[in-house]
């Protein structure tokens, strides 16, 4: 699937640098979408001390991979 971003920062080719104020004007981003997953775990602890209470909780975010197939600016 493709994927368009039209909200653009930064341009940069070279030494040739646009930088948006807040956006690029005609900047456009072309991506591919390569895959969709989740990343690694990442454990949450709560600890009281001398509570004898303790809370764990696990989280995995979703994400989307992006090939850049095109720049334009």
């Amino acid at each position: 699937a493709t994927v368009e971003f039209d909200k653009v920062l930064l341009v940069a080719n070279g030494e040739d640098i646009k930088v948006g104020a807040p956006l690029v004007e005609g900047g456009k981003i072309v991506a591919e979408v390569v895959q969709h997953g989740r990343g690694d775990k990442v454990k949450i602890v709560k600890f009281r001390r001398r509570k004898h209470s303790r809370k764990q909780q696990g989280h995995r975010q979703w994400f989307t991979e992006v090939k850049i197939t095109g720049i334009n600016a």
